[in-house]
C-alpha cells in the first residue's frame, strides 16, 4: 500500500525535485575520481514520507538501499537549502492562482500533541501530566489551508502566540482591506482585542462561559485543519527535538494537505491527463 495515492505523490515529487540542486552521480572532489554512487533523491524522499505518514524512527524504516544516517544528513541538508519551506509556499501559489485562498477570513488556534523526546520548543503539558508536550498555533484561510504556524511549549498559553503567528500574514503577498479573525475562547481578552485593532484586524471571538457549538462560526476550518495534520504521525507525536525539523515536517505535511485540497476542489472544474478517475 503507497504511502500516499500516486496523484498526490507524484506532483510533490516533481516539485520538489525541480528545488533541488544538480549534483554529479559521483563526488568530484575524490582524489581517485569515483566514489560510491550517491543515493537517489527520490528513494530519500519517499522514505521522509514514510517517517511522516507513519510516524516510525528512521531505523525502522531503514534498509539495504539507505541507511537511517543518510535519510537524516539528506534531511538535513535540504533544511539548510530551505526546500520544505520553498515547497509549501509553491503549493499555496498554484492553490491561491487555481482555486483561490480565502484571506478576508482567517482562523488561528493551538494545539497539544506529546513529545516524548522534549526538545527545544517542547515543554511540560498540562493535559498529560506535566510530560513534555509541544503547541502549534495553526493559522489557516477560510477553507482551512493552513497558511503557517508558531511552535512552542505545552504549557504556553494561546494568546501570547496569536501576534507572531499573525505576523506571518504579510509573507502572503496582497491582503484584503478587510480581514475578520475567527478565535475561541482563550483569546476572549482585552489584550487580543488591542491587538486586533492595532493591525486593522476584525475579531470574531467566543465568549468565555457561553456555550457554543464550533460549527456556529467559521472557527471549525481550523480546527479539522488540525485533523488533517494529526493524521500524520509524526505531527501527532514528535519525538524530533530541533526546532528546524520539526518546522520542516510542517511544511512537508502542509504542502500535501494543499495539494490534495487543491487536486479535490479543481477535479469539477479542470481536466489534466493523469487527473482521478473520481473525486477524491
Amino acid at each position: 500500500m503507497p504511502v500516499l495515492p500516486s496523484w498526490v505523490a507524484e506532483p510533490l515529487w516533481e516539485q520538489f525535485a525541480a528545488l533541488l540542486p544538480v549534483r554529479t552521480e559521483f563526488d568530484p572532489a575524490h582524489p581517485l575520481g569515483c566514489h560510491r554512487r550517491r543515493i537517489g533523491d527520490r528513494l530519500i524522499f519517499d522514505k521522509l514520507l514514510q517517517v511522516l505518514c507513519f510516524g516510525c524512527s528512521y531505523q525502522a524504516i531503514a534498509d539495504s538501499s539507505c541507511s537511517a544516517s543518510t535519510i537524516r544528513s539528506r534531511r538535513d541538508e535540504w533544511i539548510r537549502l530551505g526546500v520544505f519551506a520553498r515547497l509549501k509556499d509553491l503549493a499555496l501559489g498554484a492553490y491561491n492562482r487555481i482555486a483561490g485562498l480565502v484571506l478576508d477570513q482567517i482562523a488561528v488556534d493551538g494545539a497539544i500533541t506529546k513529545a516524548p523526546g522534549g526538545g527545544e520548543p517542547a515543554g511540560r503539558s498540562p493535559v498529560d501530566r506535566g510530560k513534555q508536550g509541544l503547541k502549534r498555533s495553526v493559522m489557516t484561510d477560510g477553507y482551512g489551508i493552513p497558511l503557517g504556524r508558531v511552535l512552542a511549549g505545552a504549557n504556553t498559553h494561546d494568546s501570547p502566540l496569536l501576534a507572531p503567528t499573525l505576523s506571518l500574514l504579510p509573507a502572503l503577498g496582497p491582503l484584503p482591506e478587510v480581514i475578520t479573525v475567527h478565535l475561541d475562547a482563550g483569546y476572549d481578552s482585552t489584550r487580543t482585542r488591542d491587538l486586533l485593532n492595532a493591525l486593522g484586524f476584525h475579531g470574531q471571538i467566543a465568549r468565555k462561559g457561553k456555550k457554543a457549538p464550533v460549527q456556529a462560526t467559521r472557527r471549525w476550518h481550523v480546527e479539522r485543519t488540525h485533523t488533517w495534520q494529526n493524521a500524520f504521525g509524526r505531527l501527532a507525536r514528535c519525538y524530533e527535538r530541533r526546532a528546524t525539523v520539526i518546522n520542516a515536517f510542517f511544511d512537508l505535511a502542509d504542502a500535501i494537505i494543499t495539494i490534495r485540497s487543491l487536486i479535490r476542489r479543481a477535479w469539477t472544474t479542470h481536466r489534466w491527463d493523469n487527473r482521478p478517475p473520481r473525486r477524491p
